[in-house]
């Protein structure tokens, strides 16, 4: 359990995830992930940090910075750091992820394919 008393486990991500391929994206390369951790709670900057090993702190502050800017999450204050959690705005595009990922899983196999034509074709 979290400092907010947010227990529930963040969201599983295969290493080589659809969502990295599928040609649809939502806000910058990351907000999509960012939004399915946030979905059970509140999370903390090294929370998410930790869950989004690619990704570089200075990366995750600015995606953070432009999901606050657009209304997406809110950034509150608690005793020894920062805390995010989305916007009712933010969980709006919580079934747009899903259907994107569910997508991203039924296609996966040809859209590899064609995009292995288009290396071998370059």
């Amino acid at each position: 359990m979290n400092a907010t008393g947010t227990s529930a486990p963040l969201p599983p991500f295969d290493p080589i995830c659809p969502s990295s391929v599928v040609p649809v994206q939502i806000g910058g390369k990351w907000t999509a992930m960012i939004v399915l951790c946030l979905e059970a709670g509140p999370r903390r900057f090294g929370e998410l940090r930790r869950h989004l090993r690619p990704i570089s702190a200075k990366v995750l502050a600015e995606t953070l910075d432009a999901m606050e800017r657009d209304g997406l999450t809110h950034r509150r204050p608690v005793d020894d750091g920062v805390e995010y959690h989305l916007t009712p705005l933010g969980r709006t595009l919580l079934g747009l992820i899903e259907h994107v990922r569910t997508w991203a899983r039924a296609n996966l196999d040809e859209l590899s394919r064609a995009r292995a034509r288009g290396t071998m074709a370059g």
